[in-house]
């Protein structure tokens, strides 16, 4: 056994350790290199200075760079970095900290039984071999991202395992015979999580509620909420507090309100809605000018702070549309009935209401507390025949909808020419028969009907905004704006449109990033020039991916992607808790209230925005779910058109023509030819036959399988009819680069690395 060391010796020669590194920056130094210049040759005494350098290591002193390499750490205050564990695959996670920083890379072995969403305290002990993200270890989970998990149940004689349909989650959650709680094989439950896994034990957990079986639509459904942490049901107490408020709309309370019973108002919604958040009156007046009021359910005046209701809307802080049903922020009682602006009745609204000249510019604005009375309720596709149709069929609406609409495209050309992008992803919408199995899948484009309500709504939104944030400027121009919750979009990371714009250009486009005007336009003709092809959604979707989160928060960012200096969500309070909170700053204002404290609104935007993130992570589960159960339904000889989507060096990603449904091309099942995964083109190529499959191809494909659990499907590739765009550099058709044959894996696989909320 190797004789101790005396503490001063140790910490003598981790100072000379620690000196040498601060010493010699030139390049990365390896543990040879340290033992020869300590004079060490004795494998105890290396022992030793091992240890010592990994205790440095653990200080942040000395940082691990791979390959057995170290250098000084010259920021040893990001030695440890508070982030979100994103556990991508059941062999490493990613921390996510900083939106501007790489994420850190962290192995299995080393997430120290944290699980993906903890928040956790990560320690930096090098960097990958990519040069792209450091390399980290868990060194303390600080909050558990969820307690809870939903999953299918297997039942065994004296336990039982459940596999979590949360796709960070990796290994199955054991439940004791005591705490099954009446569960049975294939059962869909949430499982509240007793013991945390640590030291490679995995978690333990007891039944709390069985959901239903796998499989059944209902259950399925609430398996997504529960899987993202949503609520599904009213508390009892909730739904009596919404019960017990009046119907009645006093003469008393609509004396305080500017009356707009007999201005002509209408609402035009989706076809199917039941909650009619936004109402458009019309008015010609005198000089010729146009009143155009934006009239919005008033929620806050059912919504009182210090109640039950008030507390589960701030929780719920959004509404949740899944593909067959909505999970409101407000009951019934509130969502469809007092708040919902339905035709041929009296509304209590918050509205917004400009004057506009015939070149729709604003010459006039009003806001406060009204009541109207809707004479009309469209639907979009109704609208929509007015505004195409040449005909006055509807002698009243014709004029009134096509002069809106006039007034809309001029809005929305200002916006583009001021830098706003123009990003129109359609919507994937189902036919569902009445257990709710999806019979038909199909892309909803928008027309100008919805367009006519975005810009009409964007104009409130964009001047609520402006009128709070110039109350205070009008008195004193240096004084600080009036706090008020603002929807902000901030410019894109610039490394990230970079690489966007890499993308692009070997796809033979143009992105330029020089300026953000030189980049709304450039977005803008690229999304022109792709409009109707082949590669429209997965382009634009990535476009969108790179752009900044927009979000809730009380500093005025302004909103990129608008062009808007100045934006607020004012016009959907009953579906959007921030909404309510603008509506009570803004009344707060209008009454000559002074700044509202900022720190206690900024916390509710986080939530807001947090909680928003999380319901439309559900609502992309439920569309993706109902996506492969309907061609879970289709026929195993049906041949289905499609584009390249994306392309790894395990498989194909093909997007299926008109359903918005991606399956996966698995490489191991492409037997024509050794297939080589070329990252820098985005595409494979034959090893012996040269075939090039790459991105923007179109091709033709087989359903193989389809995994309900998995949320996912896998296809049978018959042919590649062609690409829409070739791979180019300087107008050149890339060669694909020469290398050696490739390795084959048992399986057959070429080895190779793995890589409208506005």
């Amino acid at each position: 056994m190797a004789k101790r060391k005396k503490k001063s010796a140790i910490l003598d020669q981790k100072e000379q350790i620690h000196t040498f590194f601060k010493e010699n920056t030139d390049r990365n130094y390896t543990m040879n290199d340290l033992y020869n210049y300590l004079d060490v040759y004795d494998s105890e005494e290396k022992i030793f200075v091992k240890l010592i350098l990994e205790d440095l290591v653990d200080e942040g002193k000395i940082m691990s760079v791979g390959g057995s390499r170290f250098v000084i750490n010259n920021e040893p205050k990001k030695a440890h970095i508070t982030g979100k564990v994103d556990f991508v695959n059941p062999k490493f996670a990613f921390i996510r900290f900083d939106e501007n920083e790489s994420d850190i890379f962290v192995s299995s072995d080393d997430l120290n039984g944290a699980l993906d969403g903890d928040t956790v305290s990560v320690k930096i002990i090098g960097q990958r071999k990519n040069g792209k993200n450091p390399e980290g270890r868990v060194v303390e989970v600080l909050t558990r991202g969820r307690d809870e998990v939903v999953g299918k149940i297997k039942v065994f004689a004296n336990y039982a395992l459940v596999s979590p349909d949360n796709k960070g989650f990796h290994e199955s959650v054991f439940v004791a015979k005591d705490q099954i709680n009446g569960a049975e094989t294939n059962d869909l439950v949430i499982v509240k999580i007793l013991k945390f896994p640590e030291n490679h034990v995995q978690a333990s957990g007891s039944v709390v509620e069985i959901l239903g079986k796998a499989g059944d639509n209902d259950a399925e459904m609430h398996a997504i909420m529960a899987e993202f942490g949503l609520p599904i049901k009213f508390p009892d107490e909730v739904h009596n507090e919404a019960e017990a408020i009046s119907e009645v709309i006093t003469e008393t309370e609509i004396k305080k309100r500017r009356d707009f019973r007999e201005t002509l108002t209408f609402t035009i919604d989706p076809a199917d809605a039941k909650d009619f958040d936004d109402a458009i009156s019309y008015k010609v007046l005198e000089n010729g000018n146009y009143e155009i009021g934006v009239h919005i359910a008033d929620v806050s005046h059912y919504l009182q702070p210090n109640t039950k209701l008030e507390a589960e809307a701030y929780r719920r802080a959004t509404s949740v549309y899944l593909v067959d049903r909505t999970i409101p922020m407000l009951p019934e009682k509130l969502s469809n009935n007092l708040c919902s602006l339905r035709p041929n009745e009296d509304k209590l609204v918050f509205s917004a209401v400009f004057e506009m000249n015939h070149s729709a510019q604003v010459v006039g604005e009003w806001f406060g507390r009204a009541v109207i009375h809707s004479d009309r309720r469209f639907a979009y596709e109704e609208a929509q025949e007015i505004i195409e149709d040449t005909e006055n069929k509807e002698p009243v609406y014709d004029p009134i909808l096509k002069n809106l609409n006039r007034m809309a495209l001029i809005l929305r050309k200002e916006r583009f020419n001021k830098g706003a992008f123009n990003f129109e992803t359609n919507e994937t919408k189902f036919n569902l028969d009445e257990k709710g199995r999806p019979i038909g899948v199909f892309q909803k484009v928008r027309k100008d009907a919805h367009k006519l309500i975005e810009e009409f709504m964007l104009l409130a939104n964009k001047h609520v905004a402006q009128f709070v944030y110039n109350i205070a400027k009008k008195k004193d121009k240096e004084a600080e704006a009036y706090t008020m919750v603002y929807r902000v979009h901030e410019p894109p990371n610039p490394t990230k449109m970079e690489t966007f714009a890499k993308f692009a250009n070997k796809l033979g486009f143009v992105v330029k990033t020089g300026s953000t005007a030189a980049l709304s336009k450039s977005l803008n003709g690229l999304m022109t020039e792709i409009e109707g092809s082949p590669v429209q959604n997965v382009l634009e979707s990535l476009a969108v991916r790179t752009m900044s989160k927009a979000r809730y928060s009380t500093q005025n960012l302004g909103h990129f992607g608008l062009a808007f200096d100045h934006y607020s969500h004012f016009t959907s309070p009953i579906r959007r808790y921030p909404d309510v909170m603008a509506h009570r700053m803004l009344q707060h204002y209008l009454d000559g209230g002074k700044s509202l404290p900022a720190d206690d609104y900024e916390d509710k935007c986080k939530h807001s925005s947090d909680q928003e993130k999380l319901a439309a992570e559900a609502e992309r589960a439920s569309i993706k779910y109902k996506q492969v159960e309907y061609m879970s339904y289709q026929s195993r000889s049906d041949i289905f058109n499609g584009v390249v989507t994306g392309v790894a060096d395990f498989g194909i990603f093909v997007e299926i023509e008109n359903t918005g449904c991606e399956g996966m091309v698995r490489l191991a099942d492409l037997t024509d030819d050794f297939y080589e995964y070329d990252a820098d083109n985005f595409r494979v190529v034959g090893r012996r036959k040269g075939k090039i499959i790459g991105f923007g191809n179109t091709v033709r494909v087989k359903i193989k399988a389809t995994d309900l659990e998995k949320r996912s499907m896998d296809l049978e590739l018959i042919s590649v009819e062609g690409s829409s765009f070739k791979v180019k550099d300087s107008g050149k058709t890339l060669p694909f680069p020469k290398s050696k044959k490739p390795n084959r894996s048992k399986s057959g696989r070429a080895d190779g690395k793995r890589t409208k909320r506005r």
